[in-house]
């Protein structure tokens, strides 16, 4: 092959031909971000009157941070369901044949290929008070009465973990399929017992994946406005629908600006953190 028609380095390209990408990022995400700040600076919703006030409100308002509470409580919930369920299938997945691993992709990428709105439609017939699991239950005599399964946070939480289990279970997958099996065979043979050879190996190794499944998971489930809102329904308010009623039934744009700058710096904030302990895992990934 002779030098010119050798392949060019990447490296070697203009920054220039990201000038569309940019563009792009700066006209569909940084300008409204910029406009929708610049709202929240306003004391009244006729917008003539500047200030943080609408921050202030917000902040000192026990009802705003209750809510912004439940929102990051209920991530961290949805998280660890989805980290306690999708651990052991990324795990079986590598320890099966090829029918069984494709059965398994299949299963974890199914909640993908269905809308989220039936989706969670399907969960409100499952839960409810004539759902699925209370007809189930009480022909079983396990119950005599029908639980309260929906409009509940154990309700919220199961479904979201549902929606969102792909999110958490395919980077699993990815992280433990780079981990040498020799390295299990290696820690038994030396006299290490199954629990102390995953605890010691395997959950250290796969800690990328495990950073990584949660902050997406995480992000998801706290931003996911029609979930919260049709499971929820009027007995719980989360922050995407106490955003949606300030902006759209209060017409408080101002307010609901700042709940938007508010939630998404609370968003950004658990992310880094997420982040701080994937750098950390990093030297674990590429042992």
């Amino acid at each position: 092959m002779t030098a010119a028609s050798a392949p060019r380095d990447v490296t070697s390209y203009g920054i220039g031909l990201a000038a569309p990408l940019a563009l792009f990022f700066l006209v569909f995400f940084v300008a409204p971000l910029v406009r929708l700040f610049v709202l929240s600076l306003h004391n009244d919703t006729a917008g003539t009157l500047w200030g943080i006030g609408q921050y202030v409100h917000f902040l000192t308002d026990p009802f705003s941070l209750g809510v912004l509470g439940s929102t990051l409580l209920l991530g961290a919930e949805v998280t660890a369901l989805c980290l306690v369920l999708g651990f052991p299938l990324a795990w079986l997945y590598h320890r099966v044949g090829s029918r069984m691993q494709t059965l398994i992709i299949l299963i974890v990428l199914l909640p993908l290929l269905t809308s989220v709105v039936v989706r969670t439609f399907a969960w409100i017939v499952i839960l409810g008070r004539q759902g699925i699991v209370n007809a189930t239950l009480q022909s079983m005599g396990a119950i005599d009465t029908p639980l309260r399964l929906l409009y509940t946070q154990f309700g919220v939480v199961v479904a979201l973990a549902q929606v969102q289990m792909p999110l958490m279970t395919l980077p699993l997958i990815t992280a433990l399929g780079r981990i040498d099996m020799n390295l299990e065979d290696a820690s038994c043979s030396l006299g290490a017992g199954s629990w102390r050879t995953f605890r010691k190996v395997i959950l250290p190794l796969s800690l990328p994946g495990i950073i990584a499944g949660c902050t997406l998971t995480y992000a998801a489930a706290i931003t996911a406005f029609i979930t919260q809102s049709l499971i929820g329904g009027g007995q719980m308010l989360f922050m995407p629908m106490y955003l949606y009623q300030q902006a759209s039934t209060l017409q408080n744009w101002p307010f609901a600006s700042a709940i938007s700058i508010i939630f998404l710096l609370a968003v950004l904030a658990v992310v880094t953190l997420f982040n701080m302990l994937g750098r950390l895992s990093r030297g674990y990934g590429g042992a």
